[in-house]
């Protein structure tokens, strides 16, 4: 169905075949740049560099990057709106923002040269992911401040694709324009692609039969079952994109449809690192801790040693010369710590998703009975699953139950509810945790 040949030489840009000497002198003079950058022009990186003592001219290799300061989110929201941008604000033609529902958004900017980089690092991403120009790509992802619409957008135009602008939402009419309009390309966050799974049965149309090959899925950690999943279900290839808006947007890094083992991390334009999420401590390849990015050609807003809490780590290059990331296991200020044990919403979508009876959709509610948390997990049956007996809804929940307890460690209730009975997400990343603990 996918033509997963890896694609002729000609088609990558030459970065994307170099040696990983070529890359680290490349890198090395796009670092020393951006450091520069920063600290000439953002009043806030001079002032954090000096206090740790450190100067742009120190970093003579790349590991002396672990010289320079972190930034956080924390820096971002200090200084809002523009305080971060390393050009006049008239030289920067877009804006985007995050949603800000934890306080002040964080606000980015790019120059006309950071939004042609942008494109042309998205049109990489979705032809490594197998699309190729003259396809139809339909964009589900929001369009506006949110960047996943319009970074998609203007990567697929970048590529010479016809893309479909349709954002989040209206799941009926997303079907009919994916029936009409017949793209062989979906970009969608990988939970909403569930709902337009189930939308597609309900309207009695099986979703294997529509023209949609690849699904490019991001915004949103998600699990190698649920990419099981997605690809049994509407017979795809489900290729993961990565990306976070404080260091560009998606497009960061994109998996391969040929080998589907990782994201590939651009690494010509993004310097990543790995480190001990508690002690700041840079970790060898191959080691789990939180991602850090540096940015290496990002003129209005360069960051520095940003801190993304995404856990995951760094794998050696297959399909092209980059290095790659593994699947994002959670984020450290994602993680539930419930009596002591760590606990990542994903590893609870692991356990539902392998029982034949469930469906993807689940709900994880923490409250606290005294001094004790409690935690409650609410999945739902697949449809035809729906006339199952009372003695097997509750064989399935102990089944659940006794997964939970053993893999992860945490005693749970499990509710077992009809089809349709937790509430989908059609506009943004899915909501699976309600914790009701007083903080």
């Amino acid at each position: 169905m996918v033509d997963v040949r890896p694609p002729a030489p000609s088609e990558l840009d030459p970065i994307e075949r170099a040696s990983r000497d070529e890359i680290a002198a490349l890198q090395l003079q796009r670092l020393q740049w951006s450091l520069q950058h920063a600290y000439d022009n953002v009043p806030h990186y001079k002032q954090a560099f000096d206090a740790q003592g450190v100067h742009p001219s120190d970093c003579k290799s790349l590991a002396d990057l672990s010289k320079f300061p972190f930034t956080t989110k924390k820096d971002l929201r200090d200084h809002y709106p523009f305080g971060l941008f390393a050009v006049p604000r008239e030289q920067v033609v877009r804006i985007h923002a995050s949603s800000g529902t934890t306080g002040k958004p964080t606000v980015v900017g790019y120059t006309q040269q950071d939004i042609s980089n942008w494109a042309d690092l998205v049109a990489r991403s979705i032809r490594a992911a197998g699309t190729r120009p003259g396809d139809i790509v339909h964009v589900a992802y929001g369009y506006g401040l949110f960047t996943g619409g319009l970074g998609a957008h203007y990567g697929v135009e970048r590529l010479g694709c016809t893309v479909i602008p349709m954002s989040g939402g209206q799941t009926e009419k997303q079907i009919q324009l994916i029936t009409d309009f017949k793209p062989r390309v979906i970009m969608v966050t990988p939970s909403y692609m569930q709902v337009l799974i189930e939308h597609f049965q309900k309207m009695g149309l099986d979703p294997r039969d529509s023209s949609l090959e690849i699904g490019i899925f991001g915004a949103e950690p998600w699990t190698e079952a649920m990419r099981a999943d997605i690809q049994r279900n509407a017979d795809i290839k489900a290729v993961d994109i990565y990306g976070l808006s404080e260091v560009m947007g998606p497009g960061v890094a994109s998996e391969c449809v040929e080998t589907q083992d990782g994201p590939v991390i651009w690494e010509d334009h993004f310097y990543p690192e790995i480190i001990d999420p508690q002690t700041g401590e840079v970790l060898p390849d191959g080691s789990e801790g939180e991602l850090v990015f540096t940015s290496l050609t990002k003129e209005a807003l360069p960051i520095i040693r940003y801190r993304t809490r995404d856990l995951t780590r760094l794998l050696p290059p297959t399909a092209r010369s980059f290095r790659r990331m593994g699947k994002i296991v959670g984020r450290s200020d994602d993680m539930l710590i419930i009596r002591g044990v760590n606990v990542f919403p994903t590893q609870i979508e692991e356990i539902i998703l392998a029982h034949e009876h469930l469906s993807g959709q689940y709900e994880i509610h923490v409250s606290r009975d005294g001094i004790l948390d409690e935690v409650e997990v609410h999945t739902e049956l697949q449809p035809h699953h729906a006339g199952v007996s009372g003695a097997q809804l509750d064989d399935i929940s102990r089944w659940v139950n006794h997964r939970i307890k053993t893999l992860v460690g945490i005693s749970t209730r499990v509710r077992v509810l009809p089809p349709g009975s937790l509430k989908r997400t059609e506009v943004g990343k899915a909501k699976r945790v309600f914790d009701r603990r007083p903080k």
